[in-house]
């Protein structure tokens, strides 16, 4: 297991994809520094820059490309057949990805999340959007690794997810905020450091047991489907 997260670490960040985790968390870093520097109170750009930019965008695109990255080469080229022939648990090579995906979405998240709590002058607000990122990380984690085994265009239908079910309509209708990932996270962060600037908008309960139920039977779900590969690969 800890082999296959070894491999998986070392062709996730030794490719270009790894590239595209950069700009967005310096761009929210760089925006909270600027509005710091001109003086602005955080009330004045905190929910724009941190639920706006941080949690409605930089969280879950760098969960998506690093998500889908695990396992999504490997689908394509058709190499995953042949790391199925190793005597390997199906649940096992699952996890090690799963769990990459979830430590580098959450390095690359939490680190300029915690930054911008600092510059909206709260280390106790920093370390709330930190934990609430980690949440954020496994949630969101669990789905896109499970996405890239359904379907050819996991960052297409990533992207429908977080655009239109967040983006859209979870903002206009009610009902669809229960099955928001971006929703939860606001509402940890807003438990654990109360503030205006995080307009949560589910209770703390739904969010920690939606939260686990995405990151267990997504996992679940992406180990039962991979086992799925195995079958073709071996009547193929």
């Amino acid at each position: 297991m800890s082999t296959v997260a070894l491999i998986t670490a070392r062709g996730l960040l030794g490719r270009r994809r790894a590239l595209l985790l950069l700009p967005l968390p310096l761009l929210l870093i760089g925006l909270a520094a600027i509005c710091r520097a001109n003086n602005l109170s955080p009330d004045q750009w905190g929910q724009a820059v941190i639920v706006g930019l941080g949690f409605a965008v930089v969280l879950p695109v760098v969960a998506l490309i690093v998500g889908t990255g695990v396992l999504g080469s490997e689908v394509d080229d058709g190499t995953l057949v042949h790391i199925l022939t190793k005597p390997l648990p199906r649940r096992d090579i699952i996890l090690a990805k799963f769990g990459v995906a979830v430590l580098v979405t959450a390095i690359t998240t939490t680190l300029p999340l915690f930054a911008v709590g600092l510059l909206a002058g709260s280390a106790e607000l920093g370390i709330a959007l930190a934990v609430a990122a980690v949440a954020g990380s496994i949630a969101y984690s669990a789905l896109f690794v499970l996405l890239s085994l359904l379907t050819r265009r996991p960052v297409l239908l990533g992207l429908v997810y977080i655009l239109v079910w967040e983006g859209l309509l979870g903002r206009f209708l009610s009902g669809t905020r229960v099955l928001s990932i971006e929703q939860y996270v606001i509402t940890i962060a807003d438990k654990l450091s109360p503030t205006d600037i995080l307009p949560s908008q589910v209770g703390i309960t739904t969010a920690i047991v939606m939260s686990a139920v995405f990151a267990v039977v997504c996992t679940v779900i992406a180990i039962n489907r991979l086992g799925s590969f195995s079958l073709a690969g071996e009547t193929s």
